[in-house]
């Protein structure tokens, strides 16, 4: 699993000229689902992701978590995360996730975070999104476990 995690001041989504999802303070996920991802992936980062002090204090050092902050999640689904552009001029995608592998994985995210008590919007899996943000500081993460971390080889 791939996450681009950006803290932002508002986000929203629109698919096909209409908004699907818009969040105030919070974070925006870009979540890539890849092959051999699994319930275990999912819940490492749903229980991970709001606890990660990415919002500033009093003093503006990042010491408060979304929870902390009351803040929202806009997740969007994005297979491009496993996009291979090291031979060629066109990316492959060979390490995402099937389609409808990969759709049933991003809902239970979808369900997981909001078991954490989180309001959470989403895109329109597999659906051409448009994407605004206004990154927060710009604070960027790029989230993912290095397979001796999944306990795989």
């Amino acid at each position: 699993m791939r996450i681009v995690l950006q803290r932002v001041s508002e986000a929203s989504v629109r698919v096909a000229g209409r908004e699907v999802a818009r969040i105030g303070r919070g974070l925006l996920l870009l979540v890539g689902i890849g092959r051999g991802d699994d319930e275990d992936e999912l819940r490492f980062w749903s229980r991970k992701i709001p606890e990660l002090r990415v919002f500033p204090d009093d003093d503006g050092r990042m010491n408060r978590s979304l929870r902390d902050v009351g803040g929202e999640i806009l997740c969007v689904s994005q297979f491009t995360l496993y996009g291979d552009a090291s031979q060629g001029r066109r990316p492959g995608f060979d390490r995402a996730a099937p389609g409808s592998e990969a759709a049933s994985l991003y809902e239970t995210f979808l369900a997981r975070l909001r078991e954490e008590g989180f309001p959470v919007q989403s895109g329109l899996f597999g659906a051409r999104m448009e994407v605004a943000l206004v990154n927060d500081g710009p604070v960027t993460l790029i989230l993912e476990r290095a397979p001796a971390q999944l306990g795989r080889t």
